[in-house]
């Protein structure tokens, strides 16, 4: 039958334990000089050896014939412990096991001498789940324990233990492996199990398994169910992970503040499966890659990855300032809580990139500090500042507009024509009623009828929290936009270039509309309005003052 690499390889002696050589060199000098604790606590992180450390010192403490502080597994009762002939050592699972009639009936066996070793061990596995009652049941019997028992308790969550439970043990804090230190045993047990593991795939199967050698040694067993040719294209796609390639091309995207490259790159991961949750994770650590290199003087040290690939990020960090990482960091740390908790996870991917390309678009403290910070360096290159304002008032007239966006026939039947209203035909022309009055020797008013004329939509914000509750996605690209009535047409004015594409979209366009009529009572056709040049596609006054200093253009302040 076949045995899992982690299992198969699990450590039978101290020496054979990786990355725990504080824990293994007490443990065995403690054995050596039979001063052997009455209980013991070991926390940690998941994979680090926690549970084979706890059986091989019981082993240990009852082997006949101990080599250096270390079980023999050789003699009578090391070969009956491990095929479970002696029952001197008991393994609990104190998730199944939590109730204070467990840790009676736990009391009551302790009481009673080894069978054949010399002391009976219990380990205690997860001892956080124990209820209260069950720690105040244990809690005597672990003070003051009979001579022949040891108690070896096993904890991910030491925050969760009552301190009554902490005082009275010998406590272990068993640390996450490094990377370098699994890579180096993963290549040994790829060589005896006749597998090729490439250096890079050894250190990206150690910084996806986050310190857990079991991990580890699982996903190279995946891995060679596969092929026993291993590099790091196969692990990335038996993890389900981006490229690194995909990567880089998602940061060189918001550098260009190209959101409509960087949703297609998206597109293609998640029709090939990537998972949205890992590839925010993976973007995590790839932004903060970027940090350690623009904050720490020594960063290689701190950066596990192949030389050739540090210089790929030493060269891709040069692109951007510590503002512009923090917020991409905080901005991931918030996708990612938003995805844990239930939401659309492509849709938040998506949202987090548009903000990133359009900083505009978010109006987060840390959004507007890097827009800052990026005007304070323009300023500081030698911008000359003078008296007057630079900021040009935003051109009052609509910008033109594009041909309307094509849609499907209209979602919604115009409204019903009450009685004392004229009907269509009767109503007469702009045309008509110029040539029944004389023209006036003043010029009129601007025409404000919303079929016929031009004028503002003044319920922006209110059409803003429809879209909100229906069409989040939407509502992140329109965010910053505004529109006007143009001619019979809701005309939506926005500098973010992706918008016309983004509403051709059925789902995104009915919400607008469906928004619209809500708020106006009749139906429109939906247009988009053409840039008319820089200044009309940068509505923003900060943005327009960066691009300014950054252009080295005068600026100039009232």
């Amino acid at each position: 039958m076949y045995q899992a690499l982690y299992r198969k390889y699990r450590p039978r002696v101290f020496s054979d334990v990786y990355g725990q050589d504080h824990v293994t060199s007490t443990l065995k000098n403690e054995i050596k000089e039979n001063r052997v604790s009455h209980a013991y606590l070991f926390t940690g992180s998941r994979g680090t050896g926690k549970t084979t450390c706890a059986k091989i010192l019981a082993k240990a403490v009852n082997c006949e014939n101990l080599i250096d502080g270390e079980p023999c597994n050789e003699c009578e009762v090391c070969r009956g412990l491990d095929s479970g002939a002696i029952y001197d050592v008991v393994e609990i699972d104190a998730a199944s096991n939590n109730g204070v009639d467990n840790i009676r009936d736990l009391r009551e066996e302790a009481n009673y001498t080894p069978s054949r070793g010399r002391y009976r061990v219990y380990i205690i596995d997860e001892v956080h789940m124990l209820s209260q009652g069950a720690f105040n049941a244990l809690l005597k019997t672990l003070e003051e324990p009979p001579a022949h028992v040891i108690f070896i308790l096993a904890t991910t969550e030491v925050h969760k233990l009552p301190a009554t439970i902490l005082s009275r043990c010998q406590r272990f804090d068993f640390k996450r492996i490094q990377p370098e230190t699994m890579a180096v045993r993963l290549k040994e047990v790829a060589q005896k199990e006749g597998m090729t593991l490439t250096d890079d795939a050894a250190v990206l199967i150690a910084r996806i398994a986050d310190g857990a050698l079991r991990d580890g040694l699982s996903i190279l067993d995946q891995c060679s169910s596969r092929s026993n040719s291993i590099d790091s294209m196969l692990v990335s796609d038996v993890a389900g992970l981006a490229s690194r390639d995909a990567l880089y091309k998602l940061t060189d995207c918001v550098c260009a503040r190209d959101s409509s490259s960087a949703m297609e790159i998206i597109s293609n991961l998640y029709q090939n499966s990537y998972d949205m949750e890992r590839l925010c994770v993976e973007l995590i650590n790839h932004f903060r890659n970027f940090l350690v290199v623009k904050a720490v003087k020594k960063s290689r040290e701190l950066i596990i990855c192949t030389d050739d690939e540090f210089n790929t990020i030493v060269t891709s960090a040069k692109q951007f300032t510590l503002e512009n990482i923090i917020y991409a960091l905080d901005l991931f740390q918030d996708t990612l809580t938003k995805i844990k908790s239930g939401a659309n996870s492509r849709i938040e991917m998506e949202m987090s990139f548009i903000k990133l390309c359009e900083p505009k678009l978010d109006a987060s403290q840390s959004a507007v500090l890097d827009r800052v910070a990026q005007l304070e360096r323009a300023v500081k290159s030698g911008v000359t500042v003078s008296a007057q304002s630079p900021i040009q008032k935003q051109d009052t007239q609509p910008a033109p507009v594009e041909e309307a966006v094509q849609e499907e026939p209209p979602i919604f039947a115009p409204p019903q024509q009450t009685a004392n209203e004229p009907a269509p035909s009767q109503i007469p022309t702009q045309a008509e009623e110029q040539i029944a009055k004389p023209q006036p020797q003043v010029a009129q008013e601007p025409q404000t009828a919303v079929q016929e004329g031009v004028s503002e939509f003044e319920h922006w914000a209110e059409f803003l929290d429809i879209i909100h509750k229906t069409d989040i996605a939407l509502y992140g690209v329109l965010n910053g936009a505004g529109a006007h009535f143009d001619s019979g047409r809701f005309v939506i004015d926005s500098p973010n270039p992706t918008i016309k594409q983004f509403i051709q979209i059925p789902t995104h366009l009915k919400a607008i509309k469906q928004a619209v009529l809500e708020l106006t009572g009749q139906p429109y056709k939906i247009a988009v309005s053409k840039p008319r040049g820089e200044s009309a596609q940068r509505r923003d006054a900060l943005e327009d003052l960066i691009n300014r200093a950054q252009n080295n253009i005068e600026v100039k302040f009232e």
